[in-house]
């Protein structure tokens, strides 16, 4: 009998009405995600990007029901500079989350600064500790990460997958590398759509009314390829936006109502 090929399952809007209600609700999703993949297999895999996603975060802090020694991080996208760097999304996410809280460092899969001046060998070392991660490739296709959290840009790009650029054609890569990204610094490796779209669970982040231009052409104008758009895992994958009502002021697209 022939496989069943399963269409991506629709978006699910949650709109809250302060940046702080989508903060709470969103350590609860995130919380319940931990737990089902610690019961599954004993630990949590998740890719974070940077922005103002590690900010909004911050319900995790102090929070007993986070299970930081079972986390293994990996970054959606980095820019090419030096951990330490006001650019480096891994330096964003130390500031405003890790050095809150007890993860031990072997868990935070950041990327070798040894390699900042060969951007194929970067993504090469980086695509190697996802595969020794998530086991060998020719065993896995593709990595299935059991969240992976996503901010939009107002261009609507997410990671570093940017409007026409011909990363958003790439099918065989876990991680590319950029040289020429339109927004600065240039240089950087992101994950790419394929291994976005294996995710059991995407959550795009958005808050304020600086992205209520984008976000209704990203959820209600699909069609116009905006990166962002393209996130639609495979089932049993589910995109969920958590965004504040001042950003999802001109969606259309219908809000659920909020409960897990």
């Amino acid at each position: 009998m022939a496989s069943i090929h399963h269409l991506p399952s629709s978006p699910i809007l949650y709109s809250f009405e302060s940046p702080n209600e989508l903060s709470e609700k969103l350590a609860v999703f995130i919380v319940k995600a931990q737990k089902e993949a610690i019961d599954k297999k004993g630990r949590f895999t998740v890719a974070l990007s940077g922005g103002s996603l590690p900010k909004q975060l911050n319900k995790l802090i102090d929070n007993p029901a986070v299970k930081w020694d079972k986390w293994q991080v990996f970054f959606a996208d980095e820019r090419c500079v030096p951990l330490d760097h006001e650019d480096s999304n891994y330096n964003l996410c130390r500031k405003e989350l890790f050095s809150k809280v007890p993860i031990p460092p072997k868990n935070i899969h950041h990327i070798d600064i040894a390699l900042l001046d060969d951007l194929e060998e970067l993504a090469d070392s980086y695509e190697k500790a996802l595969i020794s991660e998530f086991a060998q490739k020719d065993s896995a296709r593709f990595p299935v990460f059991d969240l992976i959290l996503l901010g939009i840009g107002p261009d609507g790009h997410t990671c570093s997958l940017f409007p026409e650029h011909p990363l958003l054609t790439e099918e065989d890569r876990w991680v590319a590398y950029i040289d020429d990204s339109p927004k600065p610094p240039p240089k950087r490796i992101t994950l790419t759509f394929p291994v976005l779209n294996h995710a059991l669970r995407i959550a795009f982040v958005a808050a304020g009314e600086g992205k209520a231009d984008v976000l209704s052409t990203i959820i209600d104008n699909p069609e116009a390829g905006l990166p962002a758009s393209r996130v639609r895992p495979s089932h049993p994958g589910q995109v969920y936006w958590y965004v504040d009502d001042a950003a999802s002021a001109k969606v259309k697209y219908q809000r659920s109502e909020f409960k897990l």
